[in-house]
């Protein structure tokens, strides 16, 4: 009784230390992906543990430094520019409005003025609207400019956690191996490289489609010859990765303003372009994910699907991760079935 004891205040403890150390979990997460490329130097090229882990570190430097540099240098150069010009962009989607209500009166003389000054209010009520989301989508902007430094800061101490994780991971591997007995250290070993590898190949997955979808899109948006195609592209990612929501939550309504402000050959592209990444997502989603998380398209899309609809977002990450524990713990002889009917 007194070990359960012991063994869930040090989990409670865990629970309430985990949003202070992010930085750290994510360095662990990081030191255990990068794991097999240390070793893999250690044995083949019989490198001493710290020159292994000092090579491995560097180039994963240079892979997110160069990702860093998309990011933030590009990245933040066209999100300024089009901060300025939303305003604009906005401004004209409203002159949409307009002219449909300019159509309407020469056509409908008949129609009580009444009517019409109701539909001019409305309106102009949308446009005001829209300027006030320009506005705040500026000021949001901004503001995420504003939490670069203190991202920084934690990303500087994530890179040193993972340094020295890294070094001392076989050591962290004893240290806890003593607190448990083989069996339970057997069964703890398979469960963690199952669920490292869905977790992995989750992460993957989501990142593969992603790439897809962004290359797609800017390639489109390219040959329509839109002006600030990286960060639309971006845009129509981020988006996509939310629920419910998807690409034709940017794509769709953008080509139906286009067409209706007189620029048909742009919103006919942009609704062919939502048209081709969607088939070709749903063609490549249930092989990517089945072939990365190592369950059946049908288990990933009934755990995504009701993870969402518990939980809300974090369910799309909780349901997959859900079932893999368990057919982990059943294949460890964790959980036992015996139900025969």
């Amino acid at each position: 009784m007194k070990k359960f004891i012991i063994i869930a205040f040090v989990i409670a403890i865990g629970l309430f230390l985990l949003p202070y150390s992010l930085p750290l979990v994510f360095a662990l997460a990081t030191a255990l992906l990068l794991e097999p490329a240390v070793k893999n130097l250690q044995n083949n090229y019989r490198l001493k543990r710290v020159h292994a882990v000092t090579t491995v570190f560097s180039l994963f430097l240079i892979i997110v430094g160069f990702a860093f540099y998309f990011l933030i240098v590009i990245l933040v150069q066209q999100i300024m520019t089009f901060s300025q010009k939303l305003p604009h962009f906005l401004s004209e989607a409203t002159e949409v409005f307009n002219k449909f209500i300019q159509t309407w009166e020469s056509y409908s003389s008949s129609i009580p003025k009444e009517i019409i000054a109701s539909l001019e209010n409305s309106v102009e009520t949308i446009q005001r609207l829209l300027l006030e989301f320009a506005t705040n989508s500026t000021q949001s902007i901004v503001h995420f400019i504003t939490l670069i430094p203190g991202f920084l800061i934690h990303f500087l101490v994530y890179l040193v956690a993972l340094f020295l994780i890294s070094l001392d991971l076989p050591k962290l591997k004893k240290r806890l191996k003593k607190y448990l007995s083989e069996r339970t250290h057997q069964r703890l070993a398979m469960i963690v490289t199952q669920l490292s590898k869905a977790g992995i190949g989750f992460i993957k997955a989501q990142f593969l489609l992603s790439l897809i979808t962004f290359f797609l899109a800017l390639a489109g948006l390219l040959l329509l010859k839109v002006d600030y195609a990286v960060i639309m592209a971006l845009l129509i990612v981020v988006v996509d990765i939310l629920p419910i929501l998807g690409t034709g939550s940017v794509l769709v309504p953008w080509g139906i303003i286009s067409i209706a402000n007189g620029n048909s050959g742009l919103g006919i592209g942009l609704i062919v372009l939502f048209v081709i990444i969607t088939v070709i997502r749903r063609i490549i989603e249930p092989k990517v994910f089945s072939t990365n998380l190592g369950i059946s398209p049908l288990a990933a899309l009934v755990s995504v699907y009701l993870g969402f609809q518990l939980l809300g977002f974090i369910g799309l990450f909780i349901g997959p991760a859900f079932v893999i524990l368990v057919e982990t713990m059943v294949k460890a002889g964790v959980i036992k079935f015996s139900i025969k009917l």
